[in-house]
């Protein structure tokens, strides 16, 4: 009997991820294949009439049966990409989204008008930080930056410094445990920041029961629900803001698909913003908002 080829074994593992709904089956194959080899992707297209490797068969074939349960790749391979860098996650974290690289985006583009390319200057705040890839991809972006990240979940803190460990940035950011701001409490005088990053719970009550099962059954519920109509997270940001944040400042919030209303009728009911404008995924929804702190403000204590 002739030994399985790469080809044969994606085309079965296709086959299985599709019947199973598995949209991007034959991705997500190769994923998990090249996982197994512990390669690149290309290999498997230069090398796909060879014999698959002695050992891998088996395990390959495991982690299909995973993924046709309902496991994500992300949780199984325990890594994703995020702007381009690889970051380690568990179910501990959320697994980054496309979506949520554009609060990058606005993030950088905001930084190159306000200051020196290297970032000296900018104040940063990663609340709920998670795996921490916007707070390790800001510091490595804006190297001149002070960044501070904050989270709730100890198990999520210790995941984003194992991956700023990995860029050599534990040291250079600054973690703090806790709710949001209140985090920062009792640390010693109040710090004050000009960039405020945040991609908080938004998930409603009513919409937590509608997810799909691989988020539902595997992704943390802490990370996902945002109380009962999905903005308490906004509100218990934009409550304590004034006292965290200065002029000329931004603050960037990624939504949930049809939240912008709502949210930006929060956000502009502080009075702390000159500006509020919208930047939009592929599909045309509006998914991070872009607050301009107004230059006029100041606080009242």
């Amino acid at each position: 009997m002739n030994p399985t080829t790469i080809e044969e074994a994606l085309q079965r593992a296709s086959f299985c991820l599709k019947k199973a709904g598995i949209e991007q089956y034959r991705v997500e194959a190769e994923l998990l294949l090249v996982y197994c080899m512990q390669s690149e992707r290309l290999q498997l297209y230069l090398k796909s009439a060879e014999a698959i490797p002695p050992g891998t068969e088996n395990a390959f074939r495991e982690l299909v049966m995973r993924r046709c349960g309902g496991e994500p790749v992300a949780y199984i391979t325990g890594e994703k990409y995020f702007y381009g860098r690889r970051f380690l996650v568990n179910r501990s974290v959320l697994i980054p989204r496309p979506e949520t690289e554009m609060i990058i985006e606005s993030a950088l583009e905001w930084s190159a008008f306000h200051f020196e390319p290297g970032g000296e200057g900018i104040k940063g705040i990663d609340l709920g930080t998670g795996s921490g890839v916007l707070a390790v991809t800001m510091a490595l972006e804006r190297p001149g930056a002070s960044i501070t990240a904050v989270d709730i979940s100890a198990e999520a803190l210790a995941q984003a410094r194992i991956n700023a460990r990995a860029y050599n940035l534990e040291d250079k950011i600054r973690w703090f445990r806790g709710n949001y701001f209140d985090a920062l409490k009792g640390a010693g005088p109040t710090p004050l920041f000009n960039l405020v990053v945040s991609n908080p719970p938004y998930i409603s009550s009513e919409d937590m029961t509608g997810l799909p099962d691989q988020i539902r059954d595997h992704e943390p519920a802490e990370a996902l629900h945002g109380g009962e109509d999905g903005l308490d997270s906004y509100r218990s940001v934009l409550n304590i803001l004034p006292d965290y944040i200065e002029a000329p400042g931004l603050v960037l919030f990624e939504i949930g698909v049809g939240q912008q209303e709502q949210v930006e009728k929060l956000s502009l009911q502080t009075g702390l913003f000159r500006s509020v404008s919208w930047r939009c995924d592929l599909a045309g929804h509006p998914r991070v908002m872009e607050g301009v702190i107004n230059s006029a403000f100041h606080r009242s204590k």
